[in-house]
């Protein structure tokens, strides 16, 4: 069953790149108490991921907190080391937080996971962005299709901040 607006995220743990290397995340480390703009995507450097979605928010990024969003986090089923890889590529700075759900363990308890392995790529995360407020879902825009970034884009997520 897909997460509904009004409904709290699953407890999950993430894998995220520091100055020391890798560490874990909480899902209440990462939302408890704060607004949260979640981005999805199914795979880091893909080229909608890439050229289309990202880049959007990478711009946007200052225009989003100003509306009083503590964080933007994107998320991928990828491994750390990639993610890491993709935030220092796309210039995303310190604006962007890079989540890795490696196994697609978060992907799954929302029930927006995709079965990409027709194409090579196993188990990922629908595209979507949500507005999370205190671990509360406030928005969801998912696309229908994984080579679409127009509702789950950072232009049509700020018409509803």
């Amino acid at each position: 069953m897909t997460i509904q607006v009004g409904e709290r995220l699953p407890q999950a743990t993430f894998r995220v790149m520091t100055a020391e290397g890798p560490k874990t995340k909480s899902t209440d480390e990462i939302f408890k108490g704060r607004k949260v703009v979640l981005v999805a995507v199914p795979g880091a450097f893909t080229p909608t991921c890439h050229r289309n979605h990202l880049p959007g928010y990478v711009t946007k990024a200052s225009e989003i907190k100003s509306k009083g969003i503590d964080a933007i986090v994107v998320t991928a089923v990828n491994d750390v080391f990639v993610l890491d890889a993709w935030s220092k590529a796309s210039n995303a700075g310190p604006d962007i937080e890079f989540l890795s759900d490696g196994n697609g363990d978060f992907a799954k308890s929302l029930g927006l996971s995709l079965d990409g392995s027709g194409m090579g790529l196993g188990t990922r995360s629908q595209r979507y962005a949500m507005l999370v407020d205190d671990g509360v879902v406030r928005v969801l825009n998912v696309e229908d299709a994984p080579g679409k970034a127009e509702i789950s884009s950072a232009e049509n997520l700020l018409k509803s901040l």
